[in-house]
């Protein structure tokens, strides 16, 4: 039966039972290493000491003088005994040179012959060896005893095998202990570290860490809204494709790290992602896009950054501002209706009457204002978009007691714009410039608004628009492009976007807008679009 040991299933208790092993092999590798290395010191130390102590045992004069002796037992036999005492050597043997010993810590050894080599020490020499005796294995050392150049005896000094064990086991179980102690104090500091882990892995294993990515990665490329990351500092920490593309950040450029002042995005919207507090839907714009902005601080304890996603209703945007152009349609067709059926009432009255010349003079004087206002915006602008958007705002306009007129100097041919222009812009320049005109010269004295539309040199096309409103002051020429600016009450739908909408269209097709004083007193706003080689070829073929 194959027997298994269960695995630690989060990464955090994965990596605690590997540091446990790990530290568990270091320390009892250490610990054999120390052991080796002290036992082989231990024989070492045994081996100086032994010698040490025989060298002084031979240099000794109270040792020469009792070899000369009859019975040098008699005084070297209590000698080696003391010197044992104080020492701490298990026996001193003194003997002659041919091994006959002269003491010995049994003293019915004494008058045997020393078991061990003798014979470098024979030759003036002092040595050490680990050898079996009377005492059991001993690390002994072997010297001469000198008179006059002349070797008069032999000393041995020795420790015992079983005695330099013992002293290693005592350092091995101080050596032991402090392993323990690291041992459990590497575990306790593992453990902290890995309980801190896992908290911040929420207790998920290396597999679904790596799976969490694998989706995370794929969800930031399938996204299509911007998602953007800041850290505390306002830096950005991560950004998908679709915030890049928002933007207008090249895919190459690594913005990661980069502070979100360094990203050159318009000053509104920059502020905004440097707010401290949450954003809900805000509409900014950039060099080409409407984007809907929200941000949501991450908080720990402290700011930990931000999360900001990024909508586009650059479409959404244009889209609604035709709605509100139709809508606008409607209520004049509807006002223009009301007038119509009151006028038919009235043409039907004057019948009635039996007053038939009176009821076709009126009916023709109707038709006549209605075709001659309809003949002066064709004529003037045969470009079918314009002209429709034009008759539309003339009602809207008229409606609310304002006079829109076309320009004696418009001209616009139809099919002289290019396609790169295409019809949707031209509604959001054009009428929001004429809504902001009206807006201006509504509830003055004599309200008009002035329309011109016409072509410089076949190749720009001009759009102004001037109204006799309170005018723009000229430290303000340049706000009244930003988002937000309007000299209006705020409004559910919000304030102040018109105009930087007309802005955005005209940079994006490489336009200029500009807004100065008029004659009257007003504002005179200016649009100039570039209409390419295609327009000035299609001119150039209807002259022909």
């Amino acid at each position: 039966m194959r027997l298994t040991l269960p695995l630690p299933r989060s990464l955090a208790g994965q990596l605690f039972a590997m540091q446990a092993v790990l530290i568990a092999v270091v320390v009892a590798g250490y610990a054999l290493f120390s052991y080796v290395s002290d036992r082989n010191q231990a024989e070492e130390a045994a081996g100086l000491q032994a010698t040490s102590v025989a060298l002084a045992v031979a240099d000794s004069p109270s040792v020469r003088e009792a070899i000369r002796t009859p019975d040098p037992s008699a005084e070297l036999q209590p000698y080696a005994l003391a010197v044992v005492r104080d020492t701490d050597v298990d026996f001193v043997t003194i003997m002659d040179p041919r091994g006959i010993r002269w003491s010995h810590p049994d003293p019915a050894q004494i008058g045997l012959v020393f078991q061990g080599h003798t014979g470098p020490a024979l030759q003036g020499r002092t040595f050490t060896e680990t050898y079996t005796g009377t005492l059991g294995p001993s690390v002994r050392a072997v010297t001469p005893v000198l008179d006059d150049e002349r070797i008069v005896g032999l000393v041995s000094a020795g420790i015992r095998v079983e005695e330099i064990s013992q002293r290693v086991r005592g350092q091995l179980t101080a050596l032991l202990a402090v392993a323990a102690g690291a041992l459990g104090l590497g575990a306790v500091g593992t453990y902290v570290i890995n309980a801190r882990l896992r908290r911040h892995t929420h207790g998920m294993n290396a597999a679904e860490l790596s799976h969490m990515h694998d989706y995370h990665q794929a969800a930031l490329h399938a996204v299509r809204e911007g998602l953007l990351m800041l850290d505390g500092q306002h830096r950005v920490a991560l950004i998908n494709d679709g915030g890049r593309v928002l933007l207008g950040v090249e895919q190459e450029e690594d913005v990661v790290g980069r502070s979100v002042a360094e990203l050159d995005l318009p000053a509104p919207l920059t502020g905004a992602l440097l707010a401290s507090e949450p954003r809900v839907d805000e509409v900014h714009l950039t060099a080409d896009r409407v984007l809907v902005v929200n941000t949501s601080p991450v908080t720990g304890g402290q700011r930990r950054g931000s999360v900001v996603t990024l909508r586009d209703v650059t479409e959404l945007q244009s889209l609604m501002g035709e709605l509100d152009s139709e809508r606008g349609f409607t209520q004049a067709l509807r006002s223009q209706a009301h007038e119509a059926a009151n006028r038919l009432h009235t043409v039907v009255s004057l019948i009635e009457l039996g007053r038939s010349e009176e009821a076709v003079d009126f009916a023709t004087a109707e038709l006549e204002l209605a075709q001659a206002l309809t003949d002066q915006v064709v004529a003037a602008v045969s470009e079918p978009v314009l002209a429709a958007l034009l008759l539309g705002k003339t009602a809207q306009a008229n409606e609310r007691g304002v006079e829109l007129v076309v320009s004696p100097d418009s001209r616009l041919d139809d099919g002289l714009l290019p396609d790169s222009l295409p019809a949707r812009d031209l509604v959001t320049i054009l009428g929001n410039l004429i809504d902001n005109a009206v807006d201006a010269a509504q509830g003055g004295l004599r309200p008009r608004v002035t329309v011109t539309a016409l072509t410089e040199n076949v190749s720009r096309l001009i759009l102004r628009v001037s109204d006799t409103g309170p005018g723009v002051d000229p430290d303000r020429t340049e706000a009244v492009f930003r988002r937000g600016f309007t000299t209006k009450p705020s409004g559910p739908g919000g304030r102040g976007l018109g105009l930087a909408l007309v802005q955005q269209a005209v940079t994006r097709h490489g336009g200029a807008l500009s807004v100065t004083s008029g004659e009257e007193g007003g504002a005179v706003f200016e649009v100039r679009l570039p209409l390419g080689a295609p327009a000035v070829a299609r001119a150039a073929g209807g002259a022909v």
